[in-house]
């Protein structure tokens, strides 16, 4: 199997002072009216994003830049002590060998992540900001309540100890089938997307786009150490999930920005991975009796992400920033797929205004 650019979609390599970045660019057509930078989540690259930048209006140059350890970039290490900002730096690195100034930025997933982290620290930089499905404020997993309270000190339940080792080995050995649960084939269908039918002609580029996420202890999924609270372990310092955990990523600082660029929230009410009972969330396996020895709700609690995103959001426009919340019954968690032609509409509707 083997992946494909869209008719439409070129592809660059762009050598910056951090890295060497893969980048695909949909080119505008007549006058430039925009630049809309994409960044994806976590297991994928940048050609999930084809389809999305392809409707854009003919005026809007889209570029969508795949991180670190990902698609065709350079597999660089993670350090995940600075929570996503070596994949935000590495995006502003792109900005730079390119010449832009101020972009609109889409975010999926952890790359939604990336964007806040990078709005956080280069807030002049961006025009608007598009977050599909994104992570928590507060990272992923070891928090509760909406302002993002740590249930461990350590991040126990979070981080590369949390990632199934047969998914694993099965990136790592360029596993197509659907076979098993852990296949990253079955793992797109049952969680990816809501409809996966929909997608049945360009699921081989889903899956290849998957199957370039580099895998060990620098990238995915990351290190862990072991934990004396429950499920016995807690994040690491290096590797991918590590990023997410609570005591290295917090960006609800974005709603103190004295710099506040219009936000579009959209997400999928069928969102499988980021959700207030999210079964990648361990607390949540651990509560539906998936995993055993689970101490409780009042000392392992799930993680209510959209409602911690929701409330830094409206602190954010609290405090003077325009924000949009738009659910998609139907979606699962990838929006831009499940409802591509309502997604689509809004991504436009919000770098247009």
């Amino acid at each position: 199997m083997t992946s494909t650019l869209f008719d439409g979609i070129m592809a660059h390599t762009v050598t910056t002072s951090r890295l060497t970045a893969h980048v695909l660019e949909r080119p505008a057509e007549g006058q430039l009216t925009a630049t809309v930078v994409f960044v994806h989540g976590n297991v994928s690259s940048s050609l999930f994003f084809q389809p999305t930048m392809l409707a854009l209006p003919a005026g809007v140059r889209a570029l969508a830049v795949d991180l670190r350890g990902f698609g065709e970039s350079e597999t660089l290490p993670v350090d995940a002590t600075r929570g996503l900002r070596d994949f935000s730096d590495d995006v502003l690195s792109v900005l730079d060998a390119l010449e832009l100034d101020r972009v609109h930025l889409v975010g999926w997933s952890m790359g939604a992540g990336v964007v806040m982290s990078l709005l956080l620290d280069a807030p002049e930089r961006v025009l608007s900001v598009t977050l599909e499905a994104p992570v928590s404020p507060y990272g992923f997993g070891g928090t509760y309540g909406p302002d993002g309270t740590r249930t461990t000190a350590d991040g126990a339940g979070t981080g590369g100890g949390g990632a199934n080792p047969d998914f694993v080995a099965r990136l790592e050995s360029g596993d197509t089938s659907a076979d098993e649960q852990t296949s990253p084939r079955t793992v797109y269908r049952s969680a990816y997307v809501g409809k996966p039918e929909l997608q049945a002609e360009h699921e081989d580029t889903w899956v290849a786009s998957m199957l370039t996420t580099k895998t060990g202890l620098d990238n995915y999924p990351g290190d862990s150490v072991a934990s004396e609270s429950w499920p016995g372990f807690a994040a690491g310092t290096r590797g991918v999930l590590n990023t997410m955990a609570p005591q290295h990523f917090d960006v609800s600082g974005i709603a103190d920005l004295a710099v506040k660029p219009p936000i579009l929230w959209i997400h999928g009410e069928k969102d499988a991975i980021v959700s207030d009972a999210s079964f990648f969330d361990l607390n949540t396996l651990g509560q539906a009796g998936i995993i055993p020895g689970w101490p409780g709700a009042d000392v392992a609690p799930p993680q209510p992400m959209k409602v911690q995103t929701r409330a830094v959001l409206d602190r954010y426009r609290a405090n003077g920033g325009p924000y949009r919340e738009v659910a998609l019954p139907d979606a699962g968690h990838a929006p831009h797929l499940d409802e591509a032609a309502t997604f689509d509409a809004e991504l436009a509707r919000h770098i247009g205004a």
